[in-house]
């Protein structure tokens, strides 16, 4: 299998960036997208030349690292995906296949395809945990909790911060991660001591870091690998109205 790559390189955060063609022969439909930019960067080394630059760690869709737009769409051209679950075979031989780095301002380029992405953990680092004391574990039945409470938070807390929903949005939003992350916590019991500093210190550091607002347009919904929904952003909204009632 032979295809062609036009991949963003960019040496560094204050460098010019350019699109670069390689031809690269020798691919496997079995292989992973990563797998195949590994092979490019084995012949890039035979050459003397740079490898490309590019994130990763599990390689098994739960890190979020691996994020990158392919023929300019988050993830590549499935839906509810990461980078590294996509195979060669949702290509042809001979495609030419354009690898761009996440597109925000709030996420700046280091290298080539990787983003700085720490927006996300200082916003996080506002209230997505819980300081209440708990003592030691209670019995698992001593909580009560009913099945669609637990169910929804577990599914907000699916979210993996690959950064997706923001580089899909038109709008740069951060709305659909800092609202899983709120609710997550918001729909327990145990995070229901500081949900209102929560949801206000949370939102407005989001804001601070530059991420534009939701318009609710639901791109964001789609390109997510865990599918999370955007009632969780309407949860968020209505909550931060409560919120910044109570004071």
């Amino acid at each position: 299998m032979q295809v062609t790559f036009k991949i963003w390189r960019q040496e560094g955060p204050n460098d010019k960036g350019t699109i670069r063609d390689y031809l690269v022969d020798g691919l496997s439909e079995d292989m992973s997208f990563l797998e195949a930019l590994d092979h490019l960067n084995e012949l890039l080394v035979l050459k003397n030349e740079k490898v490309i630059a590019y994130e990763y760690d599990c390689r098994e869709g739960i890190c979020g690292q691996c994020g990158v737009f392919i023929n300019g769409r988050a993830h590549g051209p499935h839906d509810n995906i990461t980078t590294c679950q996509l195979h060669m075979r949702s290509f042809n031989d001979g495609d030419t296949i354009v690898v761009e780095p996440w597109r925000t301002a709030s996420f700046p380029v280091i290298k080539d395809l990787i983003v700085d992405r720490s927006a996300f953990d200082r916003i996080i680092e506002q209230g997505a945990y819980i300081t209440a004391k708990t003592g030691t574990a209670p019995e698992a039945n001593a909580i009560l909790i009913p099945k669609e409470v637990s169910d929804n938070a577990m599914d907000a807390a699916a979210c993996i911060g690959c950064g997706a929903c923001v580089a899909t949005c038109k709008n740069s939003s951060a709305a659909l991660f800092t609202a899983a992350k709120i609710n997550h916590l918001n729909r327990l019991p145990q995070g229901k001591a500081e949900e209102h500093k929560r949801v206000k210190e949370m939102t407005y550091q989001m804001e601070i870091e530059g991420f534009g607002s939701c318009t609710f347009t639901g791109a964001c919904e789609v390109e997510c690998p865990e599918g999370i929904s955007i009632t969780n952003i309407a949860e968020l909204n209505a909550r931060l109205t409560k919120a910044n009632f109570l004071g």
